[in-house]
């Protein structure tokens, strides 16, 4: 069981993990032990996710995101198998927890009077130094 919140849970069933070779330091060791970690979480078909938490996550951006909808996190940053497995469960919960409190609505804004005159005096200046630059360089 992995609590990602007080309303969700998500059971073993639905994590899968693979234990593979960890490139990086670790001297002859490193090629006899499969260190790392990668976590799938189908995200498109759990039951455990709330349908708003699952539409944010699919929604994303996110290279971590198969064309399935399934959630692939490598841990590979320590040199034992446990805590490449802790760490990568963090991170799913993280990436859960991101998408628990739904964005902020965007409201559109007008640009005020003063900014657009500086926008515009700002145009002017620019204009006049490369006007200056024209005139004082011309061969006659």
């Amino acid at each position: 069981m992995l609590t990602v919140s007080r309303t969700i849970v998500l059971p073993e069933s639905e994590l899968t993990e693979r234990f593979l070779r960890a490139d990086g330091p670790g001297g002859q060791h490193v090629n006899r032990t499969e260190s790392a970690v990668e976590l799938r979480f189908d995200v498109a078909h759990s039951p455990s996710l709330p349908e708003a938490v699952r539409e944010r996550l699919l929604a994303r951006r996110d290279r971590r995101l198969t064309d399935e909808g399934v959630l692939v996190i490598q841990a590979r940053r320590f040199r034992d198998q446990g805590r490449n497995r802790e760490d990568a469960r963090e991170r799913l919960v993280e990436i859960i927890r991101g998408a628990l409190a739904a964005p902020k609505p965007r409201l559109a804004t007008k640009p005020t009077r003063a900014s657009k005159e500086r926008r515009l005096a700002g145009k002017q200046k620019r204009g006049q130094l490369k006007q200056g630059r024209s005139r004082h360089w011309s061969h006659e």
